[in-house]
C-alpha cells in the first residue's frame, strides 16, 4: 500500500510525502508541468536544453563538477528528464542524506546561473544526443510515429528539437522559458522513502518558498484530431532492417477505458507470451523484437505496436499484426487469457514500485497530470474489473480505419504497397 500525504506551500507548490520505514533510501523529486508540447514553433527543443543547464552551476555550487561531487560524496543517484508534458529532477540518497538532496535540487532550480559560456559548451553534447538518436531507428521510430499522429501540434515534435534550434538558443530565450513555466503552481515536490517528516516540512518550506506564482495562467493548445482514413509516414533510410510502428488513436489521461486498453495491450503484445510475440517472433521468426504499448496525454493518446524486421519481411509482419487486431475485435478473449493479463499487470506494478525513486515517479506524474493520485491497489481494482465485454467494446471503438497510423524507417519511398495492407 502506497500511503501518501499531500499539502501545499504558501506559494501554491504541491508537496507529496510517501513514508516507507522499510527502505534505507529517500528520493526527492521536483516535477514541473512543462514539456516539449509547450514550446512555440521555432523553439522546439528549448525545454530539454534548459533541463541540461540546471546542472551547470549555481552561485553556491559554481560548476557542474561541484554539484556532482557533492552528490557523489554520499553515493547519491541523480538525473533529470524532459517529457512531452512535464520535466523532472530527482536525487536518491541514503536516508540520512535526504536533506542534502532537497538542498541541491532546490538550489539548481532556483539559483542556476545559465552562464552564456556554459550554454555554448552544452550545445555540442545536445547535438551529439540528437545525432545518436537519429542513428538509432529503434528509438527514433516512436518519435516519428507521434509526429504522424500530431503533425500540427507540439506533441508531434521530438523533445530534443532540431540541430538548427539548438545552435540558435540564447541565454535570453532560456530565461524567458524558465520564467514563464518554472513557477510555484506548476511545481510538484515529492519526498519518498525513509525520511524525517518534521525536518522535511521545515526544509521544504524554507528551500522552495522562493518560487513565485505565474503572472498569468499558461493555457495549453489542445489536440484536435481530424483523421478520417489510415495514414502512413515513410522515412527513407538505407538500412538492413525496417523499423515500424503501427497504431491507433486512443484515450487521454484519466479516461476510464485506459484500464481496459491496458489489459488489451498485454494480451496483444505487452509481454513475451502475448499473441503478437508468439506469432511474429516465435512462429514466423520475422523479428527479434516486437511489443505493444499505450501512451496517454492530457487530451490525446494512442496504442502502438513496434517492431524491427528484415526489409523483405515488413509487409508480412504488418499483415499478421492486422490479422490479430481483427481477431481481437471479433472473437471473445478467454477468461484464462484475461486472468493472466491482469496478473501480469499486478506483478509488474509490484516489482516496479520496490524503490523509493519509482514510488516518487508514480505519485508525481499522477499529480501533475490529473491532480488525483490513485494507490496501486485502487489502480488494480480498476484493472481487475475489466470484463470480456469491455475488451470487445474498446477494441471495436479504437481499432478502426479512421484511427489507424503507420510510420516506417527503412529503404522505402512508395506508400502504395503499404496502403493496400491498411484495412481493418
Amino acid at each position: 500500500m502506497v500511503m501518501y500525504k499531500k499539502t501545499k506551500l504558501k506559494n501554491g507548490a504541491r508537496v507529496i510525502k510517501v513514508q516507507n520505514k522499510n527502505t534505507e533510501t529517500a528520493t526527492v523529486m521536483a516535477l514541473f508541468k512543462v514539456g516539449s508540447r509547450d514550446e512555440k514553433k521555432g523553439t522546439e527543443g528549448i525545454a530539454h536544453f534548459l533541463e541540461h543547464m540546471f546542472f551547470k552551476g549555481t552561485e553556491k555550487r559554481q560548476t557542474a563538477t561541484e554539484i556532482s561531487k557533492e552528490l557523489d560524496a554520499v553515493g547519491a543517484s541523480h538525473n533529470a528528464f524532459t517529457g512531452k508534458e512535464y520535466t523532472g529532477f530527482w536525487a536518491k540518497t541514503g536516508k540520512k542524506d535526504f536533506v542534502l538532496a532537497l538542498d541541491v535540487i532546490s538550489d539548481m532550480l532556483l539559483n542556476s546561473k545559465f552562464d552564456s559560456k556554459e550554454i555554448d559548451v552544452e550545445r555540442d553534447p545536445i547535438l551529439e544526443e540528437i545525432n545518436m538518436y537519429e542513428d538509432a531507428p529503434m528509438r527514433n521510430i516512436s518519435s516519428i510515429f507521434e509526429n504522424t499522429l500530431y503533425t500540427e501540434h507540439g506533441l508531434g515534435h521530438d523533445q530534443l528539437g532540431s540541430s538548427e534550434n539548438v545552435r540558435s538558443f540564447s541565454r535570453k530565450n532560456l530565461l524567458n522559458f524558465y520564467k514563464k513555466y518554472y513557477t510555484a503552481e506548476n511545481l510538484v515536490i515529492v519526498i519518498s522513502g525513509n525520511f524525517n517528516e518534521k525536518k522535511t516540512d521545515e526544509k521544504i518550506e524554507e528551500l522552495f518558498a522562493p518560487f513565485e506564482r505565474a503572472e498569468k495562467e499558461n493555457v495549453r493548445t489542445k489536440v484536435v484530431e481530424k483523421q478520417k482514413a489510415p495514414e502512413i509516414f515513410l522515412k527513407y533510410k538505407k538500412t538492413d532492417q525496417t523499423n515500424f510502428s503501427l497504431g491507433f488513436r486512443a484515450f487521454e489521461t484519466g479516461n476510464e477505458d485506459e484500464y481496459v486498453l491496458d489489459v488489451l495491450n498485454v494480451i496483444l503484445g505487452g509481454n513475451s507470451s502475448s499473441r503478437l510475440y508468439e506469432n511474429v517472433r516465435e512462429k514466423e521468426g520475422l523479428a527479434y523484437y516486437i511489443y505493444s504499448y499505450t501512451c496517454d496525454y492530457q487530451d490525446a493518446g494512442y496504442f502502438a505496436i513496434q517492431s524491427g524486421v528484415g526489409n523483405d519481411k515488413c509487409e508480412k509482419a504488418i499483415e499478421i499484426l492486422l490479422k490479430e487486431i481483427r481477431r481481437i475485435k471479433t472473437e471473445k478473449v478467454s477468461e484464462d487469457e484475461i486472468r493472466r493479463a491482469k496478473s501480469y499487470i499486478k506483478g509488474r506494478m509490484d516489482i516496479g514500485l520496490e524503490s523509493s525513486s519509482a514510488v516518487a515517479d508514480f505519485v508525481a506524474i499522477q499529480e501533475i497530470s490529473t491532480g488525483k493520485i490513485l494507490t496501486p491497489e485502487e489502480k488494480f481494482d480498476k484493472i481487475n474489473s475489466v470484463t470480456t465485454e469491455d475488451l470487445e467494446r474498446v477494441a471495436r471503438k479504437i481499432f478502426i480505419n479512421e484511427k489507424l497510423n503507420l510510420a516506417i524507417i527503412g529503404p522505402f519511398r512508395d506508400k502504395k504497397k503499404f496502403e493496400k495492407l491498411l484495412k481493418i
